[in-house]
């Protein structure tokens, strides 16, 4: 148990999705880099990805309308630069990934790309492979990064902390590594690196109901936020309104392809609801077909809705819904025959690690790119395929970074090793359990898709009260990666609260029924840590 080993690298990446693994391909070839994965390297939100990757690639289409259409979605808060550069730099990120042999769904022989149209979207212009555009990505990406020899893959490795030192060229305090500990044999490992990436994804596990996988815990969010980065619109968080509601079901999405080909939400009762809540029925925005669901699950006290697209031939509904046809099935339901329960899941993290453009967080040397970072692309609101988009231009843009200053960064300072001498073995794991059950619960109640001030008053109640516990846990038991995700998901849910009370208005997706309208002015919601590693190398202003 106690082999513990120190590592040294160029640069380490912690997170393996798609914005860690084409930072890692996009680095040096000559820099030694570390990949640290918590699962599989398949094991992320990446490769579930249903949808695909927004990019110019029709004449009908411009940057100009991509931008447009983005700006709309982020319901007046996205940084604008921040769009144009993501925009711009789109149809040659999606270049690089089709040389490293992603292959997109083409429409016929001479090479054109079968381009859909999604939610918010004037034109088409989303590249994808079917409808598992992320499996395709991530894998051939997942081969390119094993055949490198100057890479090395850590899988089941759970990152502890972010290790920090005075900068001797400077008065600012850089990153110079982490903590991590190994899932299956419980040693605990020091990494140091030149540089460190944060690409560890979001942190819908904060809810009860969440399309994404178990990992998304928050993890590189609270971490860099412990060392004194800067947090920003955490309140925003995408719900997708169709997650099929069954016991034994992990998280699975019911596409929203189905309401485009005429499915019906109803009630238990079997009554059409949506209309009253939109023109558009089922196609309204999805904020509002998930605000719509949630207000009547909480209005009826009941655990789910449905959705019906029996009124389909069945040949129609096999051949478009392959996928969610063989899925239900598993759990005894024919959607050809019966409804499909659901409920809304938490998806997206549209706040997360403040950057500037190259994805530089406030910590030097630490940078944070994909769903972990906010880098004002989104604004209030994400709009459809443009988080696989970021994931790809963020990670070039801090690669190309990295590679222009690696030369000038010193080696790191000796760092003690992980100490765990004082602390015992833990024989109440039910302690974990429960409180992740109640932090998910009361988030799920109190801050979901609708809020009011009481209810962020109670759930902030409760998450001081949890950390307490959590806090004496940690530091009295030996450290498991149940442990470590159950802190930084406390954390987390902190700084959601917080970000949701400073913001008296709603906006994009954050509803409040005690400020129902949207404020003349739009800002940011910073959240600026007590020890904040306050660079002045940021600049954010909208």
């Amino acid at each position: 148990m106690d082999m513990k080993q120190t590592y040294l690298y160029d640069i380490l990446i912690i997170g393996s999705g798609v914005a860690g693994l084409t930072s890692a391909l996009q680095l040096d070839k000559n820099l030694r880099i570390a990949i640290i994965s918590k699962s599989s390297l398949q094991g992320g939100a990446s490769w579930l990805a249903q949808g695909g990757i927004a990019a110019v690639f029709d004449e009908n289409d411009s940057p100009e309308a991509h931008v447009a259409d983005t700006l709309a979605a982020g319901a007046g808060l996205c940084h604008e630069e921040s769009v144009r550069f993501v925009v711009k730099n789109g149809p040659e990120v999606v270049r690089w990934l089709i040389e490293q042999g992603v292959d997109f769904t083409r429409s016929d022989e001479n090479e054109h790309y079968h381009l859909t149209k999604e939610g918010g979207h004037s034109h088409r212009r989303i590249l994808h492979t079917a409808d598992a555009t992320g499996k395709e990505v991530t894998s051939s990406l997942v081969a390119k990064v094993r055949a490198a020899d100057n890479i090395d893959i850590f899988e089941h490795q759970c990152a502890i902390d972010l290790v920090t030192q005075a900068d001797n060229n400077s008065t600012k305090i850089r990153c110079t590594g982490a903590y991590l500990l190994d899932i299956k044999s419980g040693v605990t490992s020091l990494f140091q690196a030149k540089s460190v990436i944060l690409a560890s994804g979001g942190a819908s596990k904060a809810y009860l109901y969440t399309s994404n996988p178990d990992g998304a815990s928050g993890d590189g969010i609270a971490m860099a936020w412990r060392k004194g980065c800067r947090v920003a619109n955490l309140e925003f968080n995408q719900f997708h309104p169709t997650c099929l509601h069954h016991p034994k079901a992990k998280s699975f999405l019911i596409t929203e392809a189905l309401r485009g080909e005429g499915a019906i939400l109803r009630l238990p009762d079997g009554s059409a609801f949506m209309k009253n809540f939109h023109s558009d029925g089922e196609l309204a925005p999805r904020d509002v077909v998930a605000r719509a669901i949630d207000h009547e699950m909480k209005r009826l006290g009941c655990d789910c809705l449905f959705l019906d697209i029996t009124h389909q031939t069945e040949n129609f509904i096999k051949e478009h819904f392959p996928t969610v046809y063989m899925e239900c099935l598993k759990f005894g339901i024919d959607i050809t025959r019966d409804p499909i329960p659901i409920v809304p899941a938490a998806h997206y993290t549209c706040g997360g690690i403040l950057v500037c453009k190259d994805g530089q967080t406030d910590l030097l040397n630490l940078f944070a790119v994909g769903e972990n970072a906010c880098t004002g692309l989104h604004g209030a609101n994400r709009m459809a395929s443009n988080s696989l988009l970021e994931c790809l231009v963020y990670a070039q843009a801090v690669a190309r970074k990295i590679n222009r200053s690696i030369a000038t960064i010193s080696e790191p300072d000796f760092i003690p090793e992980w100490d765990e001498s004082r602390v015992s073995d833990s024989d109440e794991d039910v302690v974990i359990s429960h409180n992740w059950h109640e932090l998910r619960r009361f988030m799920w109640d109190y801050v979901g898709i609708v809020r009011t001030n009481k209810r962020l008053e109670r759930a902030q109640h409760r998450v001081t009260l949890l950390q307490k516990e959590i806090q004496e846990y940690y530091s009295n038991c030996r450290i498991t990666r149940d442990l470590l995700e159950l802190r930084n998901l406390s954390t987390v849910a902190e700084l959601i609260i917080r970000c949701a009370k400073q913001r008296k208005e709603s906006r994009g997706l954050h509803f409040t029924l005690d400020y129902p309208n949207q404020s003349p002015i739009a800002r940011d919601t910073v959240v600026v840590p007590i020890n904040y590693a306050g660079q002045d190398v940021i600049k954010h202003h909208h």
